[in-house]
């Protein structure tokens, strides 16, 4: 007979564990824990507020991107799409790319279809990293990053974005690259804090991960979701394009958050790595929505700078309601999201302030130090994130309620 299996807890963590932990679920103790946005959507439908946490639309996209995907459904594209992803879709990313960007991946060999940006970026790493590599992303980052860089073994190195701006330090930046770092993660336009990268530090990035000799993975799904100022693909400097991967998806831009229609485009190299990886996680998927996505590229520039304008706009009602709360607004140019300091109210720990606001004055949001390691967390503990990407008449008495907040406190 076989001796009995030992069950306990293992000295080294289990994969699942590793994600954990990398993502801030895993309590001192080792307890698992909920994620922020699964806790603020509990509150805010316990107390019936108004839920500006998660970051999804509240209403859908172009009609004529709806009608596209019943049609798809309609004409029998409902099997498995290829495993690198719809044809139309793949030749209408690279044509998205040349129109607006200047780029021209090859549809065949340098463009492939992932499940929304999230399985893009984990199948990403997962193909290029493992234990004794370093991931350097900065901080806050968003949560999936540290889940995926803690599922691959690889250690999650970050560095620091400053209020106001939330630009990088640029010698802590250069510190934070060793000769352990395999990939260099940025996020741009950046989530949580809503800046649009300048120029001049992504081309810094750069030329730190050409010193390096490590790839850049671009996390740009809020490409077209920009105020005032335009996003510059990192793609598109010098030195980038040969260890660049670019990753979008059609979320953010066209308000479908639930069909999840990603893409990835880079070298032919590395998207061949990176596609070895994927057709093991969820092969395909979306068939009909992605022929739907392909009809959305293409519409005309007047879509999106509509979809910025009417961003910008919902931006501003948000922010006015924040600032007559007595919130330090910091105003993003990019994103969903606005970020602000409660310190000017007293208050130093935005994680109580987030587990209140539901029940004080019917709205919630996250806390920004969820985004962050230790460190990072003590750095941004007054800060919390609001989601604007919500119809007008929410937002206007979101606004008000917050007006209310410091009669509250």
């Amino acid at each position: 007979m076989h001796p009995p299996r030992d069950l306990s807890m293992p000295t080294v963590p289990a994969p699942w564990q590793r994600a954990a932990s990398g993502a801030n679920l895993l309590g001192p103790a080792g307890q698992l824990g909920v994620t922020i946005f699964e806790e603020m959507t509990t509150l805010a439908a316990q107390t019936g507020a108004i839920n500006l946490g998660q970051g999804f639309p509240d209403e859908d996209g172009p009609l004529e991107i709806k009608a596209a995907a019943m049609a798809a459904i309609e004409a029998g594209a409902n099997q498995y799409a290829p495993g690198k992803g719809v044809l139309e879709l793949r030749e209408a990313v690279s044509a998205h790319q040349e129109r607006f960007y200047g780029l021209t991946p090859d549809p065949q060999t340098e463009v492939i279809i992932s499940t929304g940006a999230t399985e893009g970026i984990a199948a990403t790493l997962l193909a290029f990293v493992g234990p004794g590599d370093e991931v350097l992303t900065f901080e806050p980052f968003y949560d999936s990053y540290g889940a995926v860089i803690g599922l691959s073994g690889a250690t999650h190195v970050t560095a620091p974005l400053l209020a106001p701006d939330f630009y990088p330090d640029m010698m802590a930046l250069e510190a934070a690259f060793t000769d352990r770092t395999r990939v260099v993660l940025l996020n741009n336009p950046h989530n949580p804090t809503g800046t649009v990268f300048p120029r001049h530090v992504l081309q810094r990035v750069v030329e730190l991960a050409t010193k390096h000799d490590c790839l850049i993975v671009t996390d740009e799904v809020y490409e077209h979701l920009t105020f005032g100022v335009r996003h510059i693909p990192v793609a598109t400097l010098p030195g980038a394009a040969e260890r660049t991967i670019t990753i979008s998806s059609a979320g953010k831009t066209f308000s479908f958050t639930g069909w999840k229609i990603g893409w990835l485009t880079g070298p032919e190299h590395l998207v061949a790595a990176v596609r070895t990886v994927k057709q093991f996680l969820t092969y395909s998927s979306g068939t009909p929505f992605q022929s739907a996505i392909a009809t959305g590229l293409a519409l005309p520039d007047e879509f999106y700078q509509g979809v910025s304008a009417s961003l910008q706009k919902k931006r501003d009602i948000l922010s006015e309601g924040l600032r007559a709360a007595g919130f330090d607004v910091y105003t993003p140019h990019g994103t969903y999201f606005v970020s602000v300091d409660t310190s000017p109210l007293g208050i130093s720990d935005s994680v109580d302030l987030a587990r209140r606001l539901p029940g004080l004055v019917g709205v919630a949001a996250i806390p920004v130090p969820v985004f962050c390691h230790p460190e990072g967390a003590e750095r941004t503990r007054s800060l919390l994130r609001f989601a604007f990407c919500k119809k007008v008449a929410l937002l206007e008495e979101a606004a008000a309620r917050l007006a209310t907040l410091s009669g509250k406190l």
